[in-house]
């Protein structure tokens, strides 16, 4: 599985299945962290292409090394925020 980030693609900024022909990010990675993700409701509806995509909450790499616009928590506190939200919770970014 992956989430399409190339402009060009009808799945731009959706979750899509390899092999695929437009670029996108792999969503199985060796460092684990997108164990667990959360997609952030950003640019989802309606999505406007080269507005931003692949944006998710997911698990930090070892010593919470950047992301490239997405937001990293350690493993113990993504499973709490998991563990707290409903399907109507609104995570506002701040």
């Amino acid at each position: 599985m992956g989430w399409c980030d190339d402009p060009k693609s009808t799945k731009y900024n959706k979750l899509i299945y390899f092999p695929f022909k437009y670029s996108a990010e792999k969503l199985y990675r060796k460092e684990n962290i997108y164990d667990i993700i959360l997609v952030l409701n950003f640019n989802m509806n309606p999505v406007k292409k080269n507005k931003g995509s692949a944006i998710f909450i997911h698990i930090a790499k070892k010593g919470f090394q950047p992301t490239q616009g997405c937001i990293a928590l350690n493993k113990s506190e993504m499973i709490k925020l998991v563990k707290s939200i409903k399907k109507n919770t609104v995570v506002k970014i701040t």
